[in-house]
């Protein structure tokens, strides 16, 4: 049985911020139909000078896109045609060493999960049928598979390690040790807090493509826990660690128990929260990017960081309701959505942020050069006549450039089952590593 997963942390942030807009760049369609949740990764990966990422278009079908980064030319695959019109069901991305793409996908809240591959290296014309992998179970609970997080360990043979929500709402994982074709029986990860029946904990994964996986979660959703807490694991050589190193379990022991893990931030101290993004610093030591929300009005950007001694936390900037639209007159079904975050993998001292200025959502670059005691801010789209959210910053680009993409309100959306909306890219040059 091969080893798995990360270690979790705790702790409470604190706060300083100033912001300055700076001058803005170009930013460029990559589709003029797609959209995407936050709880799939990667959505958007380099490889051998195209940017591959995947996508829901407006009728619900699952598309996979290749855009050459010197001509701009974008190739796009479908690989479900109205599949389910739900944001949820995008998918996820993995390049196998030989080049060949792998997607991972599946309905939201209901059935399996789909696996395809391209046939082919460096292309996605070509894929593989579409195949289910056994994991919805029925007897655990009728939410079947969401979500899907597949990551690669490099110190462990390229053993893929795919994480969902399982039938039951636990965190759930397999793995597999021969590139996709057979994987392990699930296992759920950790013990759903709670004893009610819609108790579902939500996590976000982060590995370094060697021998680490770490992972953030929640409590549950925060529509259903006024005190949604934030916690820290994290996965190496078969065994699960606090932040500080210390040991909490290994695979015997699934699945844990998350008092036993790092509580980053505990919601009853300024309300509920949720969880955007999480990576390591050039130390291999944690950083987080969350939302805190003392109000469903009052979203609240926070930045967490394991300092090596302790977790340390500051406000980035807040103050501001959520995303959809809310039809006038109508109850917003989803107030905890906030515009959302994303992390420089590259360097975690940069935020992505969506925000509202002038009551549209813009996308900044927030950074700090003291981790997190005081960040600067500068436009990364100005003047929009539609909102920008969701950003996401592709894996695996090359040292010097630093790729962001978001989704842009082009049409509406007023939930994830009703929306029209196009994905947009940026480039940043930033000199190195």
């Amino acid at each position: 049985m091969h080893p798995i997963l990360a270690a979790l942390p705790f702790t409470i942030l604190g706060m300083a911020s100033t912001a300055n807009e700076g001058p803005v760049e170009k930013d460029e369609l990559f589709t003029a139909d797609g959209a995407w949740c936050w709880f799939s990764d990667p959505r958007a990966v380099y490889h051998n000078g195209k940017i591959c990422a995947g996508w829901m278009n407006a009728e619900g079908s699952v598309q996979v896109g290749a855009r050459d980064q010197k001509t701009g030319a974008l190739t796009v695959a479908t690989l479900a045609t109205k599949f389910e019109r739900d944001d949820h069901d995008h998918p996820s991305l993995l390049f196998l060493p030989d080049g060949r793409l792998m997607a991972f996908y599946s309905l939201h809240a209901k059935g399996d999960t789909h696996q395809r591959v391209t046939s082919q290296p460096e292309e996605i014309g070509q894929w593989s049928a579409d195949r289910m992998l056994g994991f919805e179970n029925p007897g655990l609970g009728p939410r079947g598979v969401t979500y899907a997080n597949p990551m690669m360990l490099s110190d462990e043979a390229n053993a893929i390690y795919l994480f969902w929500r399982g039938s039951d709402f636990k965190p759930t994982f397999s793995i597999s040790t021969d590139l996709g074709k057979t994987w392990s029986k699930p296992r759920a990860l950790i013990k759903r807090p709670g004893t009610g029946t819609d108790v579902r904990p939500y996590m976000k994964y982060w590995s370094d493509g060697k021998g680490r996986i770490d992972f953030i979660f929640t409590d549950g959703h925060p529509r259903n826990e006024p005190t949604n807490s934030v916690y820290f694991l994290r996965y190496e050589k078969g065994g699960f660690f606090k932040a500080d190193g210390t040991q909490i379990g290994s695979l015997q022991d699934l699945p844990l128990d998350p008092a036993r893990c790092d509580r980053i931030y505990d919601g009853a101290t300024a309300g509920r929260a949720w969880i955007w993004d999480i990576c390591e610093d050039r130390d291999r030591h944690p950083v987080v990017a969350y939302t805190r929300l003392p109000a469903e009005t009052d979203h609240r950007y926070h930045y967490a960081r394991w300092d090596g001694k302790r977790w340390s936390d500051s406000e980035i900037t807040g103050g501001f309701k959520w995303f959809p639209q809310t039809p006038p007159g109508e109850h917003e079904r989803e107030p905890h959505y906030s515009g959302g975050m994303a992390l420089d993998p590259i360097n975690p001292a940069t935020v992505f942020a969506s925000r509202p200025v002038n009551g549209v959502f813009e996308m900044e670059r927030w950074t700090t050069p003291d981790g997190g005691k005081t960040w600067r801010s500068e436009a990364v789209t100005k003047d929009s006549k539609a909102d920008n959210v969701r950003p996401f910053v592709v894996r695996n680009t090359p040292a010097g450039m630093t790729s962001v993409m978001w989704m842009r309100n082009s049409g509406r959306y007023v939930h994830f089952t009703d929306y029209k909306t196009e994905l947009r890219i940026r480039t940043f040059r930033t000199g190195g590593r």
